[in-house]
């Protein structure tokens, strides 16, 4: 491995092993997402807390300060929306390595969509995109994306599409936790799996738990949005996640510790 691929995904992955990446890239299919319409404001007391932060180029040069010092994962798939639900997994690359090293992304990333109708074509474009990140050594990140079709969150389609990204090239693979079977997942892939958060539950212990879980079956963190900044304590949420990532702590301790700073947070 090149000294600038080893040096990016050290920006990355922390010493002990692990992240808590904080994505704010939603807009690029949804619109103004609630409590993103202005992606600047919300991520600003959540930068400090965040390992790395995973948006578009357009968010990134309107919303982020360039003194911002956190690594950049650039999203460059898209070219759908929520106006066309059933062409979701119709993406193509929408941003240019070229333009990834202009922005000093540590890393880019890129959905797949795995059993859908245009799997072919998303695999290739990830094929295509490790090809030419490779040569600039910048890690890409693949993205298992299902949609609203809860069956793919399961064991062995997760299984299936970490092992295939990993199999094309992929450096890290962001894919959803399962309850059953999780450790099988990890398993199967030979490079780091980290989770999405999915949407946002009702109780910050549902969070916690999971993220406890997915831990001790494999995976090295999380990459996670809605769960944060569409909280009312948002920062009481993520430094109890980081607690947990970093820290070590069980989901009793993240939960007090939420509970501690969320009594001095506005809402």
């Amino acid at each position: 491995m090149d000294w600038g691929m080893k040096n990016r995904l050290a920006q990355l992955i922390q010493r002990d092993g692990k992240v808590l990446f904080l994505p704010i890239d939603h807009g690029y299919f949804q619109g103004p997402t609630n409590k993103l319409e202005e992606p600047g404001k919300t991520v600003k007391p959540l930068l400090p807390y965040a390992d790395a932060i995973m948006l578009t180029r357009g968010i990134l040069r309107s919303s982020i300060d360039p003194e911002n010092t956190k690594p950049i994962i650039l999203r460059v798939s898209g070219g759908t929306s929520m106006a066309r639900k059933e062409e979701l997994s119709h993406e193509g690359i929408i941003t240019s390595v070229k333009e990834a090293i202009r922005l000093n992304a540590s890393a880019v990333s890129i959905s797949i969509f795995v059993g859908s109708e245009r799997e072919h074509e998303t695999l290739l474009n990830l094929s295509n995109l490790v090809n030419e990140c490779e040569e600039y050594g910048i890690p890409v990140m693949a993205v298992t994306a299902v949609g609203k079709e809860l069956e793919k969150r399961e064991a062995r389609y997760l299984a299936l599409a970490c092992r295939i990204a990993a199999e094309l090239g992929a450096r890290v693979v962001k894919t959803y936790y399962c309850k059953e079977g999780f450790e099988k997942v990890t398993r199967g892939c030979p490079v780091p799996v980290v989770m999405a958060g999915g949407p946002k539950v009702e109780s910050e212990l549902e969070v916690f738990e999971f993220i406890h879980d997915g831990i001790q079956k494999g995976a090295i963190g999380v990459n996670l949005g809605r769960n944060v900044w569409q909280h009312d304590y948002p920062v009481a949420m993520i430094r109890a996640i980081r607690s947990i990532i970093h820290e070590g702590a069980t989901p009793k301790e993240a939960q007090e510790l939420f509970d501690e700073i969320k009594s001095g947070e506005k809402k």
